[in-house]
């Protein structure tokens, strides 16, 4: 652990509570990664409060060195229960705190129980064994590093409860960062709540919601929600891309439509699989010239749908990859996929992926529900075509749109406004809600 007091006194201090750090892979990590790079850049010293050990679904050693120097690191051990649930089953357990769940046709007895547990013994989540140990050790630690101000990011939500304990105790500024939506993000109908743990979540919500003194969102959705049960102010920073200098390579000769980051069993998109089939069959050309990268953690049901459409002949399972590796696929790919969920709920989630596709300059094929807060995202910045899940002509357009231009050497993409989306740019904003008031 690094000696805050040895910093500057004229950066003021930001403790930032997380449970993703690296070595964690995923998604969940880049957001507070790239925040913590730039916050110095406008006078604010980031310091980090992570797990000692955690149970990480996802591990890239690649990105321990894009940790910054000046970035403080600082651990306290947690007691999770995945460890003794994997018990009962190895695989069930990998795959629940992966966010990996199985449609529910398919779930074993096993499945139905670990999901039972998760949404009724563990409220919020399974971390929430950690707030108290966290509050105890931080309330000390804040006083006597001259913390000015505390950011907790959820999920895992339970981080929050950190924070709102924290703020009960401490005159300091407390900003609840929202990667995802709480109550009301997809995959809380699968876990079979009961009433009152349901009621709990919500009172939980609420409570975070009323007591932080601001809260920061990633979507547009998600800020109208909030804001119909709170007062306190609520600011969009959405996840970005940052600038990368990776080894050139030339791009893939194939027609390459390339899925990066998991593939969970809700998003899996039938009618894609339906549309490529038939273009296969239809036109010989597109079928010796395509192929279908899948790059990251894939669930069976996706696997068993490509193989029902008789995809797996131009399917190529690449696994996961560190995530310098998953950004150069992203540039020599010829297609870029993105897939959400098709509910109501999952209008939110913008993937954090979608910026990095967009820094990538490659077409994007975009799959969601209508209303999708990232379909308004592409279509601002031009960065690709949206499609919904009953549109399988407009799928099969957009698809030889991009493969006509393939064949004669036009496929690119004219951005517009990508700035807006650089990690810098974002970090700036956020920067401005912590000198706050202060």
């Amino acid at each position: 652990m690094k000696d805050t007091n040895s910093d500057s006194p004229a950066l003021k201090k930001v403790l930032i509570i997380t449970y993703y750090w690296p070595p964690a892979g995923g998604p969940g990590v880049q957001r507070w990664l790239k925040f913590a790079k730039y916050l110095p850049d406008f006078g604010i010293q980031p310091v980090v409060y992570t797990p000692e050990n955690p149970t990480y679904p996802l591990l890239d050693s690649s990105l321990v060195k894009e940790v910054a120097d000046h970035v403080i690191v600082v651990k306290n051990a947690i007691k999770e229960p995945y460890g003794f649930a994997g018990l009962l089953s190895k695989r069930g357990t990998k795959n629940l705190s992966s966010g990996i769940i199985p449609q529910q046709r398919k779930q074993t007895m096993i499945d139905k129980l670990l999901l039972w547990v998760r949404g009724n013994f563990f409220i919020p989540d399974a971390r929430i064994g950690w707030v108290k140990p966290s509050v105890s050790f931080l309330e000390k630690y804040i006083a006597e590093n001259n913390i000015d101000c505390i950011i907790t990011t959820g999920p895992p939500h339970s981080l929050h409860l950190i924070g709102m304990e924290l703020k009960k105790r401490l005159p300091i500024r407390w900003i609840a960062d929202f990667r995802d939506p709480w109550t009301t993000i997809g995959y809380h109908k699968e876990l079979k709540l009961s009433a009152s743990a349901r009621k709990k979540h919500q009172q939980l919500e609420l409570d975070v919601l009323k007591q932080a003194d601001q809260i920061t969102v990633t979507s547009f959705s998600t800020k109208v929600e909030f804001a119909a049960k709170t007062i306190k102010p609520i600011t969009v920073i959405t996840n970005g891309y940052d600038v990368e200098y990776l080894e050139k390579r030339e791009m893939d000769q194939a027609f390459t439509l390339a899925h990066i980051g998991s593939f969970l069993s809700h998003r899996n998109p039938r009618v894609l699989w339906k549309a490529l089939s038939e273009l296969r069959k239809e036109n010989p050309e597109f079928k010796a010239a395509f192929q279908f990268k899948l790059i990251g953690k894939v669930s069976q049901d996706i696997l068993d749908a490509l193989s029902e459409f008789k995809l797996d002949d131009c399917t190529v399972n690449m696994g996961y990859l560190s995530h310098e590796e998953a950004l150069v696929q992203q540039r020599v790919s010829q297609v870029l996929l993105l897939v959400e969920i098709d509910s109501e709920e999952t209008k939110a989630i913008i993937p954090g992926k979608l910026f990095e596709y967009m820094a990538a300059e490659r077409p994007i094929l975009a799959i969601g529900p209508e209303g999708a807060d990232f379909f308004r995202i592409i279509a601002e910045t031009n960065t690709g075509r949206t499609a919904l899940y009953d549109e399988k002509d407009h799928i099969k357009e957009v698809l030889l749109d991009y493969f006509s231009k393939y064949q004669n050497n036009q496929l690119k993409v004219l951005g517009m406004g990508l700035q807006y989306y650089s990690r810098k740019k974002l970090t700036e904003k956020l920067a401005s809600l912590v000198n706050e008031n202060s």
